[in-house]
C-alpha cells in the first residue's frame, strides 16, 4: 500500500508521542499515513514486546493510519548494516512516501539517534537503481522520498520548523494513552522509567506548547531536517 506519508519510530510510541499530532492534522488534511518500527521495543523497562505490539496497533486505529508494519529488528542492539538497510528500503520502496517522518538526529536514548542515521541512510539507498530488492517475489522499482523530516523527542533540540497541532491536541493525548503499559499507573507493580511518572502527560502539553509559542500557535510539534527548506510565498510562513 502506498502512502503520502511514513511514519518510522525504532520503538513503538515514538511516532506517537513526538509527531502524532501532525499525522492526525494531514489525515484530516486528506493525506495517508502507514507506520513502520523497526522494533518491538523489547528492552523497555515497562510491559512485554507482545503487549506493546497490541497497544502499537491500538494507537494506530485511532490515529487513523492505514497500516502498520514491524520490521523486527533488535531493540537496543540494532546496528546501521546492510541487513537493516536493505529491510527499510524494502519498506519505502513498497510504500512509496512523499515525506518520510523519521527519529530525533541525537536524543537520552542512543536508539533514537542510531535510528535516525539509519532511515536517513535507507531513505537514500532506496533511490539507487542498481540496488536491486523485492517483496512478495516481485522486482521492486526505485523509490526516494522528496523529504525527511526527524521529530523532536525527549531532548530539547531547536526546531528548524513547527507544526500546529492547536486543533487535535486532545486527540494526539488519546492516541499517546493507547500505549497504557508506558504510563503512569498507581496499581503497576513494574518499575518506574522516565516516562512513568504521574507528571509525563503534563510535561507533553507543556512541550507541545513551548514549540508552538513562538510561531503564534497554542500547541505544535517540532522537526529537524538536513535540507534546506524552500518557501514560495513569503504571506505562507508564520
Amino acid at each position: 500500500m502506498t502512502v503520502d506519508i511514513l511514519a518510522i519510530g525504532v520503538h513503538p510510541d515514538d511516532v506517537e508521542l513526538s509527531c502524532s499530532g501532525t499525522l492526525l492534522e494531514q489525515i484530516e488534511n486528506g493525506y495517508s499515513v502507514g507506520l513502520v518500527d523497526l522494533t518491538q521495543g523489547e528492552l523497555g523497562t515497562r510491559g512485554s514486546a507482545e503487549i506493546r505490539l497490541q497497544e502499537a496497533l491500538d494507537a494506530s486505529k485511532i490515529l487513523g493510519a492505514e497500516f502498520r508494519e514491524n520490521l523486527g529488528m533488535r531493540d537496543g542492539l540494532f546496528e546501521i548494516n546492510e541487513e537493516n538497510l536493505l529491510k527499510l528500503v524494502v519498506s519505502i520502496r513498497a510504500h512509496r512516501p512523499k515525506i518520510v517522518l523519521a527519529n530525533a538526529i541525537r536524543d537520552r536514548h542512543p536508539d533514537h539517534g542510531r535510528a535516525a542515521e539509519l532511515i536517513h541512510q535507507a531513505c537514500f539507498l532506496a533511490g539507487l537503481r542498481k540496488i536491486e530488492t523485492s517483496k512478495d517475489g516481485v522486482q521492486q522499482e526505485a523509490w526516494r522520498p522528496k523529504n525527511v523530516f526527524h521529530y523532536i523527542q525527549d531532548r530539547a533540540l531547536e526546531p528548524d520548523f513547527v507544526f500546529d497541532i492547536s486543533n487535535v491536541i486532545e486527540q494526539k493525548m488519546e492516541v499517546i494513552k493507547a500505549f497504557k503499559s508506558q504510563f503512569y499507573d498507581p496499581n503497576s507493580k513494574e518499575p518506574p522509567s522516565p516516562i512513568s511518572g504521574s507528571d509525563f502527560m503534563e510535561f507533553i502539553l507543556a512541550k507541545a506548547r513551548n514549540f508552538g509559542r513562538e510561531a503564534g500557535f497554542e500547541y505544535a510539534e517540532g522537526f529537524t531536517t538536513y535540507k534546506k527548506i524552500g518557501v514560495q510565498d513569503l504571506f505562507d510562513i508564520r
